[in-house]
């Protein structure tokens, strides 16, 4: 990493854990991404934009989903950083990575409400998954994100 880079800030973003019924966790996998990973619902947060409005935003950007109720804002903030091959790539190379705050929401639709194909689409694919499995899915850099938001949600929910 140049030092360049390393100056760089990080991104305020979001995160969604989205809760159907069954306590199932919403996941889709990127256009971009040719491998098997798959991510909660999650971006950036608009300027003057504060972080809960952001999430609500994010969520129905990219997964049509309005009918949500939240349960819990998850305490602090998480972060992670861009290996050194995304860096200056994701973002037009402004940021290094992205501070997220993380928000539970319960799913309140039916699933024929979920349409991932939106005005600018993110995601291919979709699929409701175990709290548990969402560290089996993610890429690597995001991993200690999903361990940190899968312990804060298990507390809630136990």
């Amino acid at each position: 990493m140049t030092n360049e880079n390393l100056d760089l800030p990080l991104r305020s973003g979001v995160g969604i854990v989205v809760l159907n019924k069954d306590n199932k966790v919403f996941v889709a996998k990127r256009l971009d991404n040719n491998k098997n990973f798959w991510q909660m619902p999650q971006g950036g947060v608009d300027k003057g934009e504060d972080y809960l409005t952001a999430a609500y935003r994010e969520l129905e950007e990219e997964t049509s989903i309005k009918n949500v109720d939240l349960i819990k804002e998850l305490d602090g903030l998480i972060s992670y950083e861009l290996p050194e091959n995304l860096l200056g790539v994701i973002w037009k190379g402004k940021y290094k990575g992205q501070e997220q705050k993380w928000f539970l929401m319960r799913f309140l639709g039916q699933d024929n409400e979920i349409n991932i194909k939106t005005k600018n689409p993110e995601f291919c694919e979709w699929k409701w998954i175990n709290l548990e499995n969402i560290t089996d899915l993610v890429v690597d850099f995001k991993l200690h994100v999903y361990e940190d938001v899968k312990k804060k949600v298990n507390e809630i929910l136990n």
